[in-house]
């Protein structure tokens, strides 16, 4: 037997009643399967890319249009070509894209704004204001006709007005198109053709739009102004022009592409010598400021989006512009958010240690009410929390003080206490869960050591409990500073930053913190300054990220002690 081989027996049951060609049909099958999910997925991906892209090119967008671009040639490239190489980045190209789109675009945006006069009556470039400027100067021509009119289109493209001219707008709809023109060729007359309605009109040389293409190129229709010209023209159309008026800037304008009406610029642009002139002849020039100004110092507006350097942040500083509210807003946002992490953590470690004790009956039912007001909304319970604290009907006033009109939320002192108060009812649960958690990281030993060498338990607490729970939460507790530094929703909701000092003509209140500052400087100051906005959010940017590297490294520290 030791010298004889063993040979397999062919009548024995084969121990894989499976061959192995249908383990290898299975992975074809799956690998099949899941190369048509991620084919219809990249499909969509490349369809929505394209769409951005055709859209960015459209507005002339080009920095918009090069990010579409490369991302979606790199996201074709890590998701369909071989090999292990680009697993990792399969994975994290969509958190990537994300943070580009969401952060880093955001913040560079805001900080390309906070360098421009960008708000009202600089919302726009300087071909829009140039537009904007001549379109609101504009009068009617007195003793002029109306038009009927429709909207037509020659053969290169142009849109222009076949027009009728009549005494009112209810007159001799039915009449032939007398006069015919684009901007470039100025209105002109023409042979009368069939009759009808301005939508069956018949042109030589152009084609009438229909009421969806009207309505497709509303913006375009509007802007449109078709120069009358010639003076036999204008006294068909019964023009009646002024001495300062001159035939060449009268135009026909429509604003529904049914009935247009005469007009005059009071202001005509001169491209060659950059120019805004009035009918007076007072000469407009472009300013570093962004509006045409005159020689005595009048402005026109609006104007236009220019950089300002760093005009914004210095006004921030200025007293007599920014400069007091902003720094009193700056330094109760700090006091608020500090106070806002010590009194909820101070209260969920109070409440931590306290149902911490091993025996404690009824430990979970405690647990749970007080991790009521975290599962709660937010901002509902701050909305409750303005209702009682309301000064005529509050519940706080009518049933705890008596029907007194303690003023909550009116009166600058109680109504930062007031919203400190809340922020400890909001924050405590947070804070309670996670120390209950950290306490009960603690091994039991050290306390045990302590009580050995004598320690009693403010001093277990001073050098066990407390170092040892910083390290945990630390992080947390910095992260919780920087979300109260911008707390937005608990200000807005429950003070809406006031009370208001009525002597700033910022809109400033005494519970404002910087985000609301921001908030009312850009949407309710009266003058949406989005500029001098942005600057004051790169402040609070640097100042976060200054505070958070100092307590990270500060945290560092406390590790030692573990």
């Amino acid at each position: 037997m030791s010298g004889t081989a063993l040979k397999p027996n062919p009548s024995a049951p084969s121990e894989d009643p499976q061959p192995k060609s249908a383990h290898a049909h299975l992975g074809r099958s799956g690998s099949t399967k899941g190369f048509l999910i991620k084919l219809i997925l990249m499909a969509l991906v490349n369809a929505f890319g394209l769409y951005g892209i055709l859209a960015a090119w459209g507005v002339q967008n080009w920095g918009i249009l090069t990010f579409l671009v490369v991302t979606l040639i790199a996201v074709d490239l890590i998701y369909f070509l071989p090999g292990r190489r680009l697993l990792p980045l399969k994975y994290l190209a969509p958190g990537l894209i994300f943070l580009i789109v969401f952060q880093v675009f955001v913040i560079l945006f805001t900080a390309s704004t906070a360098f421009t006069n960008y708000g009202d009556g600089h919302n726009s470039t300087k071909e829009a204001a140039v537009r904007a400027l001549v379109a609101n100067s504009e009068t009617r021509v007195e003793g002029t006709a109306n038009f009927r009119i429709a909207v037509v289109k020659n053969d290169g493209g142009q849109l222009g007005f076949a027009a009728q001219p009549t005494t009112s707008d209810a007159g001799q709809s039915g009449s032939a198109p007398t006069f015919v023109g684009t901007p470039e060729t100025g209105l002109q007359p023409v042979s009368a053709n069939a009759e009808g309605a301005p939508n069956s009109w018949q042109v030589p040389g152009y084609t009438v739009l229909t009421e969806d293409e009207i309505l497709s190129q509303q913006q375009q229709i509007a802007e449109l102004r078709i120069p009358l010209g010639a003076a036999t023209t204008l006294g068909m159309a019964g023009a009646q022009l002024e001495e300062n008026q001159s035939a060449d800037n009268v135009s026909l304008r429509s604003n529904d592409g049914q009935w247009a009406y005469v007009y005059s610029p009071g202001l005509t642009y001169n491209p060659d010598t950059d120019v805004m002139v009035a009918q007076d002849g007072t000469e407009y020039r472009p300013s570093d400021t962004g509006n045409f100004v005159s020689a005595d110092g009048s402005m026109l507006t609006p104007g236009w989006q220019v950089n300002v350097g760093l005009s914004n942040f210095s006004a921030i500083f200025d007293p007599r512009i920014f400069g007091g509210p902003f720094i009193a807003v700056t330094l109760w946002t700090f006091a608020f958010a500090f106070l806002s992490v010590a009194t909820t953590f101070f209260a969920g470690l109070f409440l931590a240690l306290l149902f911490n004790k091993p025996g404690m009956k009824g430990r979970g039912i405690y647990r749970s009410l007080l991790f009521l007001p975290y599962a709660f909304p937010g901002f509902l319970s701050i909305l409750v929390w303005a209702g009682l604290l309301n000064r005529d009907f509050g519940f706080f006033n009518d049933v705890i003080f008596g029907g007194a009109q303690i003023p909550w939320l009116t009166d600058p002192v109680l109504a930062k206490f007031s919203v400190l108060f809340v922020n400890l009812w909001l924050g405590f649960p947070y804070m309670f869960l996670i120390c209950m958690g950290a306490l009960q990281a603690i091994p039991q030993d050290l306390y045990e050591s302590a009580r050995i060498d004598g320690a009693g338990p403010w001093k277990s607490f001073r050098q066990i409990t407390l170092p040892l729970l910083l390290v945990a939460v630390g992080p947390l507790l910095i992260a919780s500073f920087a979300m109260n530094f911008n707390n937005f929703n608990l200000i807005y909701l429950l003070t809406a930053g006031g009370p208001r000092d009525l002597d700033s003509t910022t809109g400033v209140g005494a519970t404002d913190i910087l985000i609301t500052f921001v908030y009312k400087i850009a949407f309710e100051s009266g003058s949406n300054q989005y500029g001098v906005a942005s600057a004051i959010s790169i402040l609070i940017f640097v100042m976060i990220a200054v505070i958070s590297l100092i307590t990270f490294r500060r945290s560092k520290a406390l590790e030692d002690i573990a």
